[in-house]
């Protein structure tokens, strides 16, 4: 390699890093304006130029914010909801994705067919639907009501039946011939190889629906059953708007998914890396 070669290298690998950098700070920015911002007065959030460093720090928000609302009780709707839908969607995808995998069944093609075209479903459209049906069951303002609709994640199904599909089928044929089930098939041979897969998809899954915020909004009216995304747009006053509080809650809400993240951050990106493979 020559010397000119290398200069150009050694540029064009800096180029990358400062872009990265760059895109970086761009992306931290909002979070670090938000939680700064939750720590001033308010007098000092509505001034009108930007300040990045507060006068005066005060936690007062964050006190009002878990005094003075029920922001525990969005914390343990929040848990109970997202951890049923996870551990529901999870159970489901995987056996809906061995079956379509491993399992010869009537329809089996055209139901696979319907589970990618509803990639180009979004959840939106649904919205109207999902109400209409919740509202006929009586399960709307109840955890049943805020679980069913987000149930059905097809990249979950589609993760996971791609995995099976990459087992080598010696592994199968062995346990058939042994005379075991389908049901210790699956529990015995190919679940010990993909609880890694498992573990990743579970953790988006819980974030995913610990963030969910449009479906909650409007399948909850009551207070006490609003989750955390929901309950934060009811810390307000009568007197106006206190952005200060707001952006408190708001830190406050975001801070379980946080840790989550920084704790599970490898199993995170290897989720989010087979589902954007997947729409790929």
């Amino acid at each position: 390699m020559t010397l000119a070669t290398a200069n150009r290298l050694n540029l064009v690998g800096f180029a990358i890093t400062l872009s990265t950098v760059i895109i970086a700070l761009l992306w931290a920015f909002p979070l670090y304006w938000g939680v700064i911002s939750s720590l001033k007065p308010e007098d000092e959030v509505v001034r009108p130029y930007i300040e990045l460093w507060p006068d005066t720090f005060t936690l007062s928000h964050y006190v009002f914010a878990l005094t003075q609302t029920q922001i525990g009780t969005w914390y343990l709707n929040s848990i109970v909801t997202a951890s049923a839908i996870t551990v529901l969607t999870v159970a489901s995808s995987l056996l809906c994705g061995y079956a379509i995998s491993q399992l010869e069944f009537p329809l089996r093609r055209p139901l696979w067919w319907l589970i990618l075209a509803s990639f180009m479903v979004p959840m939106q459209t649904m919205i109207v639907n999902h109400f209409e049906l919740m509202a006929s069951l009586g399960l709307l303002n109840t955890w049943s009501g805020i679980v069913l609709p987000q149930l059905i994640h097809p990249v979950i199904i589609i993760v996971y039946k791609q995995f099976f599909d990459g087992v080598p089928k010696d592994f199968r044929e062995a346990a058939v011939m042994d005379n075991a089930s389908e049901w210790r098939i699956l529990t015995r041979v190919y679940m010990p190889m993909n609880w890694g897969v498992t573990a990743a998809l579970a953790i988006v899954t819980f974030i995913w629906s610990w963030n969910a915020f449009l479906w909650p909004f409007l399948a909850v009216t009551q207070t006490e059953l609003m989750t955390i995304t929901v309950g934060i747009t009811q810390v307000n006053d009568a007197f106006g708007v206190y952005y200060a509080r707001q952006l408190s809650a708001a830190v406050l809400a975001g801070l379980p998914v946080a840790i989550a993240y920084l704790v599970f951050q490898r199993r995170v990106t290897e989720a989010i890396t087979l589902s954007a493979g997947i729409k790929g």
